[in-house]
């Protein structure tokens, strides 16, 4: 059930608005659920706020299903709490208990999306700001998932550029063909960093780079076989850090997909009167949005970035019809997707809501942007391997008598799970800290901390089975389940249909991993004052089993929906 949602139509039935909030307070002496409703109309009204709220309760009250509240209270300075009743609890645990799509809705039924995200660069490695566009627009495609939308998972390339004509200069002067097939990226980008060490002796190299990429965009044979051979290549290293993240892709698409037809999306412009001419560039006046001109064409009749990004809306639109499209993208490119958007609204190509997810920096322990000693950006690859080394050590104090197999297995598990959690518990808009000790933390508000939590659930579940004292064919009976560790565990269960439907409406992962989180410190409360094998009355143990097992099945699809792996054991 959306108690949320139940609380709301109930108290806009009563109160004849919605400009009100339902919180889920911190204390329970604050009620299980809140409204600032009153508040809300008072300040329009200019009534006392807390005489409003009692006027209020007396309705809801009368209008309310039988058997859900236990108690309706106003609160100062003007809140209405809403408690619920042990008996309600005890119903909705046990239907959750038979509900094996708890959570899920038809919410997106019918309805297609489109998430980029990722978005490297062919021939550049991956660094630590590719990290965070690419585990944030998986998992919130996953959440759109399930809730029964119809996800494009989306990975626009960089694959174009003069940056390419530079590339193939370097390889034909200092390339070998094998250094690149053992070490694609690592190479071709150490090729790209000497053109520029080698063009401050001799300036004609920039002018040799825009002749082999003027080649290129005619379509010279050799040229276009070594931007091919570099894109694959590329590619092929992409491919292998995903499959390591455990994300995927439906569509991976580059800038140069839409080359051919750029001349004739730049004569529409001109056509329609969007573009016009500016000291021989192209540009569309945002003037009147309060926004710089947006530049489609430069002076020497070269494409741009927006140029390709409104052939690539206009493609997707035609190809997918999509409802929404969202580009997970970092802060810094705010200004290019107001312009394109804006673009896309006077080009009439907004049949879809287009909405850019931006995200902050990756900082360090003091605070500093995340980079080497020397100053360089930080790898991806080196930040995945730390991740998993660390958490090696940790599988190996925690589960010594694993094969090295399994340690292996687990700690590259848990490492990703560390690096994913320690960014989408973070509000997106947010830098991002990297601790590696807070990361890691067992105990802690931390990936691997939901992870133990599951495998500690697991661990009681299996040797319930072994001993085999449940009969199968009994239910459990959830009315057994009375104690406030036991009540407390199912209400923040009964939660999870919220917690998703929030991070759906908030494109936000943040209180979608704390209420994780929350689940998972009740779960090790119950765990620590309440005995499950031990416990000597047959049906008492049965129900506590059963509360288990939604528990786990829960913490599981939620660490699932973060993209992080629930483990049997750790």
């Amino acid at each position: 059930m959306f108690m949320k949602a139940e609380i709301t139509k109930l108290v806009e039935r009563v109160a004849g608005t919605d400009q009100f909030e339902i919180l889920v307070p911190e204390r329970d002496s604050f009620g299980h659920y809140s409204t600032n409703v009153a508040m809300r109309m008072a300040k329009q009204s200019g009534r006392n706020p807390v005489e409003l709220a009692r006027e209020l309760i007396v309705r809801i009250s009368a209008g309310a299903p039988r058997g859900v509240f236990l108690k309706i209270e106003a609160a100062a300075p003007g809140f209405i709490n809403f408690w619920l009743t042990k008996e309600f609890l005890q119903k909705e645990g046990f239907r959750a208990l038979g509900n094996k799509s708890f959570g899920k809705t038809n919410l997106g039924r019918g309805k297609k999306v489109i998430f980029e995200y990722s978005d490297p660069n062919i021939a550049k490695r991956m660094h630590v700001g590719h990290l965070r566009a690419t585990i944030i627009g998986d998992a919130l495609a996953n959440i759109y998932e399930f809730l029964g939308y119809k996800v494009v998972r989306w990975n626009y390339i960089g694959d174009w550029g003069t940056q390419f004509g530079k590339m193939i200069v370097a390889y034909k002067l200092w390339g070998n063909k094998v250094a690149v097939q053992k070490n694609p990226i690592e190479e071709l980008q150490r090729l790209y960093v000497k053109f520029h060490e080698e063009m401050e002796r001799s300036p004609d190299l920039e002018e040799r780079g825009q002749e082999e990429f003027k080649k290129l965009e005619e379509g010279n044979g050799g040229n276009k076989k070594l931007w091919e051979w570099f894109k694959r290549e590329s590619l092929r290293e992409f491919d292998r850090i995903y499959q390591l993240l455990g994300v995927k892709f439906d569509v991976t698409i580059g800038e140069a997909f839409y080359e051919k037809g750029l001349k004739k999306l730049v004569a529409d412009l001109k056509s329609k009167g969007v573009a016009k001419e500016s000291e021989g560039s192209l540009i569309v006046t945002l003037e009147k949005f309060g926004l710089p001109p947006a530049l489609v064409q430069k002076s020497d009749g070269a494409s741009l970035y927006m140029t390709r990004d409104i052939a690539n809306i206009k493609y997707r639109l035609a190809k997918y019809k999509p409802v929404k499209m969202f580009y997970v993208v970092g802060n810094e490119q705010s200004l290019h997707f107001e312009q394109l958007f804006k673009v896309a609204e006077i080009l009439k190509l907004n049949k879809a809501e287009l909405k850019h997810l931006k995200f902050g920096l990756v900082l360090d322990e003091d605070g500093q942007k995340f980079a080497t000693r020397e100053g360089r950006v930080v790898l991806l690859d080196d930040l995945i391997n730390k991740a998993m080394a660390l958490a090696l050590e940790i599988v190996d104090r925690k589960n010594p008598g694993l094969s090295k197999k399994d340690k292996e297995k687990v700690a590259r598990a848990v490492g990703i799970g560390a690096l994913k959690y320690n960014d989408l518990k973070e509000n997106r808009h947010s830098d991002v800290t990297f601790n590696w000790g807070q990361m890691l933390n067992i105990s802690g508000n931390s990936g691997p901390y939901l992870q133990y939590t599951y495998a500690r659930l697991a661990s009681i579940l299996g040797k319930n089975k072994k001993q085999k004292t449940n009969n199968k064919k009994t239910k459990p009976d959830f009315k057994l389940l009375d104690k406030k560790e036991e009540l407390d565990l199912i209400r923040k269960v009964l939660q999870f249909p919220d917690a998703i439907s929030e991070a759906h409406d908030s494109l936000l992962t943040s209180n979608f991993s704390n209420y994780l989180y929350e689940l998972a410190s009740l779960a090790n409360r119950f765990y620590e004052t309440t005995p499950v094998i031990k416990e000597p009355d047959v049906a008492r143990r049965g129900a506590r089993v059963g509360l288990i097992q939604v528990t786990n099945r829960v913490i599981k699809a939620g660490l699932g929906l973060l993209g992080i792996r629930a483990l049997g054991s750790i």
